[in-house]
């Protein structure tokens, strides 16, 4: 099955664009602060998009595409597999940080390095607007920090207040750009 990945703007991305993405997780264990320091705890729950939030996702990116957001589809002929965006504001007070909004491999579609390939488009474009590193709001599940962590992302230096209140129990982390060496880390 021959993935192809694009840069997304109007002409291949859309409000229905995500209509047969499943963004669907069971997640047994997240990190959490307990004490001062970062534990694994039971934490049982499905998350699930439906076609509803599907939508309501790729109405949001739509909107903002070559404004304030780059983003990248991993396309399997015509359905959008995986997808992954970047905004454009750059902010920080030790670094030059650009936030990695949304990063997302559909179910079926997990563990074929799809999501690697779009970290990597992610950073080469963070790259070209001078930033120096990647800010992620990363979810907290067990699986969601393995795969960060396996693409050389770390806890962050600076942690942006807004995006903590936001998702307060997200792990706050970096990718430093200066490691993104190639389109495939």
């Amino acid at each position: 099955m021959e993935i192809r990945y694009e840069k997304l703007n109007h002409r291949n991305f859309c409000g229905h664009s995500l209509d047969e993405f499943r963004r669907h997780q069971t997640i047994t264990e997240c990190w959490r602060n307990v004490d001062g320091e970062l534990k694994l705890v039971p934490n049982n729950f499905t998350e699930n998009w439906p076609v509803e939030k599907c939508r309501e996702v790729a109405a949001g990116i739509s909107c903002r595409l070559e404004k304030d957001l780059s983003a990248f589809g991993a396309f399997c002929k015509n359905r959008i597999v995986g997808f992954v965006t970047v905004e454009h504001e750059i902010f920080g007070k030790s670094a030059k940080y650009v936030n990695l909004e949304q990063f997302q491999v559909s179910e079926d579609f997990r563990g074929r390095g799809i999501g690697r390939k779009l970290f990597a488009l992610a950073c080469s474009e963070a790259k070209s607007f001078d930033a120096q590193k990647l800010y992620i709001s990363a979810h907290s599940s067990k699986e969601s920090q393995a795969a960060y962590k396996a693409l050389g992302c770390a806890p962050a230096v600076e942690v942006n207040e807004k995006m903590t209140a936001e998702e307060p129990f997200d792990i706050q982390m970096e990718f430093v750009l200066e490691q993104a060496k190639s389109a495939d880390l």
